[in-house]
């Protein structure tokens, strides 16, 4: 089942009122006495039901954990559907120009400190969570991707394993390497990374921005996983095909 309530932000400063989506499995209602992973996620909107996903189809992550029984919590919020570049500017870790979107500021910080924080403690009050970092998880695509490798990075001391589906790495590079690089990750971080084949069509700079991406968490002794999709778009469609591969990484070897 889907528990939907609202939350109010005052720290986003901008369409403080949020729909937030908790899926809770079937052996919630009648195991009292257990606790579950939780798995945090962008964009809540596109995650669990098409009627509120921006383009018409969610990921339709309810129907795949309740077939395969995961044992987990799933807690996703709307992202900012301002069109003043709310979301970029919600999910972006920092400041970058872009020649479709002119120059963005960058409030991921704002952002994952909230998530972090206050949200994380809303759930673990509201739910029978395991509240420690070896049981918190983020996901999320596009820029929701992106804001996933700098959770699991620069807050790595809260969540140990993180999945990107296309990343957003073409914001910048650069800085995106550096906050790898220069993150303190702890041994046994978990992240899952893909892209579609499709998105990489005439764009070379996307795969090496990948590639590069790949190396530093490499080099920080990230316990990787990256695909190229046969196929894979920049879709819902195209991640939700994607649920098994993902799920599966983010909860390989979990010890309860």
């Amino acid at each position: 089942m889907v528990d939907t309530w609202y939350v109010d932000i005052p720290e986003f400063q901008e369409e403080q009122h949020r729909k937030v989506y908790v899926y809770l499995p079937e052996s919630y209602q009648y195991e009292c006495g257990k606790r579950y992973p939780v798995l945090y996620m962008f964009d809540g909107h596109n995650v669990f039901f098409d009627c509120d996903a921006t383009y018409g189809k969610s990921w339709g992550m309810e129907e795949y954990l309740d077939f395969t029984e995961s044992q987990i919590i799933v807690a996703a919020v709307d992202c900012n559907h301002s069109p003043d570049y709310g979301r970029l500017k919600e999910y972006a870790p920092f400041d970058f120009d872009d020649h479709a979107f002119g120059h963005i500021e960058g409030r991921g910080r704002i952002t994952m400190d909230w998530y972090s924080s206050v949200f994380k403690r809303m759930i673990d009050e509201r739910y029978r969570t395991k509240r420690d970092r070896q049981h918190t998880f983020i996901a999320g695509s596009s820029m929701g991707g992106l804001m996933s490798l700098y959770a699991v990075t620069v807050y790595n001391s809260v969540y140990s394993r993180a999945a990107a589906l296309s990343p957003s790495l073409w914001t910048d590079s650069d800085k995106l390497d550096h906050m790898v690089r220069d993150s303190e990750i702890a041994r046994g971080t978990v992240v899952y990374m893909d892209y579609g084949s499709r998105e990489f069509s005439g764009r070379a700079r996307m795969k090496h921005a990948f590639t590069d991406m790949a190396q530093a968490l490499t080099d920080q002794s990230v316990f990787l996983t990256t695909r190229i999709v046969p196929g894979g778009t920049h879709s819902e469609a195209s991640w939700e095909r994607q649920l098994p591969f993902f799920m599966n990484t983010l909860l390989y070897g979990l010890e309860d």
